[in-house]
């Protein structure tokens, strides 16, 4: 591939993304998620704002020491002291990059700084070539680029380059620009500024006006070969570009933007819930991309088209983002083609007057909630159309255990079969702990073959003696057809409510069978 086609894909999660009000990251998460952002192929990670505070610097250097694969860089305000703390903490990695930044619009020059532009020129010259001492790799933006005055934002860039800066970052600092506007103003940067071919140009667009991915994408059209932006879009205030967003419009749209990125598309949903979890602020479920709902249909006519073509409602797999599958969520606009392959695939054999019956059920629940669970469509199909008999009933359970002791199990289980009399079956069984044992007597007595696929235990009262209520979730691991089946217990006692449980859905298991 044409390496002027390549964009560069700068993430400054760690930096601005960590800016975010209510997020905040120790040494050891930021490490962590250096690493992952490694794998997810980034090429440079912007590790934080070394002069900012002690724990900052710490971690910049922390991760310039220890992470290989990707560009490390610091943020620095064009000062001298910035920019050698900056050095200090990125000197150790294998590629250290400087990011020098001021200020160059009239309101921020006017308000903030208090200077005048030809104090920014000079401060811009000065800046750039200190770093320059250090490394050959300095970035430098002109902060609120998109409200700065034309002529006198090119002569900045034209000083910045002149001093030696190798990336030129045009941030919408405050995501004012709209995307036709700001690929324009990117693209004539690219062509008034003399000396504009002895760097690559970078974008740093902020999500205010929810347009920064949009304007990101506008940029690399008008010229722009890097782009700055975070996981989940994290950043001040409404946040920057969103790394996935960003990416993946690049990847769906390869033949109109011919352009591509080194990202491995399949690690962003990892990295998206990582990023989440280190910083506990939660994706919302709309998101592009990561959302809870992205790969999710509700609607009739959609999961009809998903079921014959995924691409009549999908324009990207979810495993290209490393998302397991798509999900068809059941609800009051789901149709019956949805709710058929629902049940085939949770083990029902329904005809179609039952399966009637059980999506009108289903349409009367939807009303009531916005989601439906396969524990719903459990609780419909086996109370109200095929009526689950229990084969199988818990009669006896002793249970003796110790931290000396090999825990055994004997369980009676009284067994109902249809046309016969009622008879009683006891079994014993050790285990690696008495629920173990207990479930493998009763494996014993029904002699059907199932895996443990996930055993939850929650209290549902308060109290010494409180009522435990165990669910488990089984698979059968015999015959052509693989589904789950849910089962339920309660008891003071949380072994004889797992057995309940597992008994519970043995029975349900042979329901489907049927």
């Amino acid at each position: 591939m044409d390496k002027r086609n390549r964009i560069i894909i700068f993430d400054t999660t760690l930096r601005d993304g960590e800016q975010s009000p209510g997020a905040s990251l120790n040494i050891a998460d930021k490490l962590k998620i250096a690493k992952q952002l490694v794998k997810l192929g980034v090429d440079v990670i912007e590790a934080g704002f070394p002069v900012a505070s002690q724990g900052d610097f710490e971690s910049v250097r922390t991760i310039a020491k220890q992470v290989r694969g990707a560009s490390i860089a610091g943020l620095a305000r064009a000062t001298k002291k910035d920019i050698d703390v900056c050095w200090n903490a990125v000197k150790y990695a294998a590629k250290p990059r400087v990011h020098t930044f001021i200020a160059t619009s009239d309101i921020h020059l006017k308000h903030k700084l208090k200077r005048t532009r030809q104090q920014v020129l000079k401060d811009t010259a000065s800046a750039v070539r200190h770093a320059k001492k250090y490394t050959d790799d300095v970035e430098f933006s002109a902060e609120d680029a998109s409200r700065s005055d034309f002529n006198y934002l090119c002569k900045v860039i034209e000083t910045a380059i002149k001093a030696g800066a190798t990336t030129i970052n045009v941030p919408d600092t405050v995501g004012y620009a709209m995307p036709h506007e700001f690929g324009g103003l990117v693209k004539s940067l690219i062509e008034t500024v003399p000396n504009s071919c002895k760097a690559v140009f970078s974008v740093h667009c902020h999500n205010d006006l929810g347009m920064a991915a949009a304007s990101s994408i506008s940029a690399i059209v008008g010229g722009a070969r890097q782009v700055e932006c975070t996981i989940n879009g994290l950043g001040e205030r409404a946040g920057n570009a969103s790394l996935e967003e960003v990416v993946m419009s690049i990847n769906t749209r390869k033949k109109l933007l011919k352009v591509h990125t080194s990202i491995k598309t399949e690690e962003i949903y990892k990295t998206s819930r990582m990023v989440s979890k280190l910083t506990g602020l939660n994706v919302q479920a709309n998101k592009a991309i990561v959302g809870k709902n992205a790969f999710a249909h509700e609607a009739g006519i959609h999961q009809d088209g998903m079921i014959k073509h995924a691409l009549t409602y999908e324009i990207m797999t979810p495993e290209s983002v490393g998302v397991v599958e798509s999900r068809l969520v059941l609800g009051k606009h789901s149709g019956r083609h949805a709710f058929r392959r629902k049940l085939a695939s949770m083990g029902y054999k329904l005809n179609e007057k039952e399966i009637e019956k059980a999506f009108m059920q289903l349409k009367g629940l939807a009303d009531k909630k916005k989601e439906v669970f396969d524990e719903d469509i459990e609780a419909i199909v086996e109370n109200e159309v095929v009526h689950v008999q229990e084969k199988y009933k818990l009669q006896y359970i002793n249970v003796t255990s110790g931290n000396k002791t090999v825990p055994t199990a004997t369980i009676s289980l009284s067994v109902h079969d249809k046309g016969r009399k009622e008879r009683t079956v006891q079994e014993a069984a050790c285990g690696d702990g008495p629920v173990d044992a207990a479930l493998k007597a009763i494996d014993r007595i029904t002699g059907i073959k199932c895996k443990l696929d996930d055993y939850k235990l929650r209290s549902v009262s308060r109290g010494k003696d409180a009522i435990g209520e165990v669910t488990v979730r089984i698979v059968p691991v015999s015959g052509k057809e693989s589904f789950v089946v849910n089962g339920r217990g309660a008891s003071t006692d949380i072994i004889e409510a797992s057995a309940k449980a597992y008994v519970n859905a043995i029975n349900r298991l042979l329901a489907r069978t049927k």
